[in-house]
């Protein structure tokens, strides 16, 4: 199905309407800063030949040794990587190594931790990790998407925006839009906005116990300056907001609880700057106004004097979360028993189970490659 067909379900005033991408700009109001996740997929799955019958598995998951997604990503010669390793007990030892034209690309296995193994890779040509894996790796759908990856998903299992390499999982609902969409938003006096969150494996992670027991991935986003000045204007003309997909919002609601944390003195600037999985529940009286909590950020990044810096994020969004940002959101429909489904449930309650039965009786197709909707807040 090509970007813009998919169906769109659209709730507002606890009402359901139904329409479709191609016809989202009629129902966005007319001044509305919308927010893109400009993370871009990495081919991150790489398969090495143990001999004729076997092939081993690597999946990169995030880097080692303190480096950055962005510095990874564009590393020479050799890299680093906490990876998942499909016939890791068919590897006992030694590297394997894959040749793709004058490619050669070798691995070596190190120390196992839950699960994961540290992997050093190498290769023979001067190009960056991001080329390397362009050229030699496999688009990592998601798990319950039960078919190898084909050459056509290193497309279609990407956003038209994407721009920063780093996520091992897209940001689907980000798939649906296309140029004329975009233009059409446009016209219609809307203002596109882009940050960056690389996703992580984690998302696919089950709450298989409680929510207060579950253990949040972390994933690295970006304070960068220029879309700091623009969301402080953007508040302070007192305009819509409204993130495409479920990982703009966590990043949004990541700075605005970075920008908390660093007004009440609570940051070490020497160490790795990261937002706390329940802080939103836990501090809420460290909670200011958004324009307050942006303007934050703004100083930190002068006191460290850079235009930009990397963070890391834990934060659980979940019922009783408060937020302070947005008025809807466009995102998937998505899997059970999923932190996913927590945020949804954030926005609109119990209400989301109206959605979703709604969505499942009108044939709605769910999850990366299905439909999605439009949420508005309660009012």
């Amino acid at each position: 199905m090509a970007r813009g067909e998919s169906k769109l379900l659209v709730y507002q005033d606890r009402k359901i309407v139904e329409s479709q991408y191609h016809q989202i700009a009629d129902f966005l109001p007319e001044n509305a800063w919308v927010v893109l996740n400009e993370t871009k997929v990495v081919q991150a799955r790489l398969l090495f030949p143990k001999n004729e019958q076997s092939i081993i598995e690597v999946f990169c998951l995030e880097p080692l040794d303190h480096k950055s997604i962005e510095q990874a990503m564009q590393a020479q010669s050799s890299i680093r990587y906490q990876c998942l390793i499909g016939g890791a007990r068919k590897w006992k030892s030694g590297p394997l190594s894959i040749q793709i034209g004058d490619l050669r690309i070798e691995a070596l296995k190190g120390e196992a931790n839950e699960g994961k193994f540290e992997v050093e890779l190498r290769w023979n040509q001067e190009l960056s990790f991001s080329e390397v894996l362009d050229i030699a790796g496999k688009t990592p759908l998601p798990p319950y998407i039960k078919r190898k990856a084909e050459e056509e998903d290193k497309t279609t299992y990407q956003t038209t925006f994407a721009k920063k390499s780093g996520s091992v999982a897209a940001p689907t609902a980000g798939l649906h839009f296309n140029d004329q969409i975009f233009a059409k938003m446009k016209e219609r006096g809307m203002d596109l906005n882009f940050l960056t969150l690389h996703v992580g494996a984690g998302t696919f992670k089950p709450v298989s116990t409680s929510v207060a027991e579950h253990e949040m991935h972390a994933e690295e986003s970006f304070l960068d300056l220029n879309f700091i000045n623009q969301i402080i204007r953007a508040l302070e003309a007192k305009r819509p907001i409204i993130p495409i997909g479920t990982t703009s919002l966590r990043a949004l609601e990541s700075l605005y609880w970075l920008g908390c944390l660093y007004a009440h003195d609570q940051l070490n600037l020497n160490e790795e700057l990261i937002v706390p999985q329940w802080l939103g529940f836990e501090k809420p009286e460290w909670a200011l106004k958004p324009i307050e909590a942006f303007d934050a950020l703004r100083k930190l990044l002068a006191e460290k004097g850079q235009d930009w810096l990397p963070f890391k994020t834990q934060i659980i969004i979940a019922p009783g979360y408060k937020h302070r940002l947005i008025n809807a959101l466009i995102t998937n429909f998505h899997q059970p028993k999923s932190t996913l489904m927590l945020l949804v449930a954030s926005l609109i309650g119990e209400d989301w189970q109206e959605i979703y039965n709604y969505a499942l009786a009108n044939d709605f197709r769910f999850l990366s490659y299905g439909d999605g909707c439009l949420i508005y807040l309660h009012s």
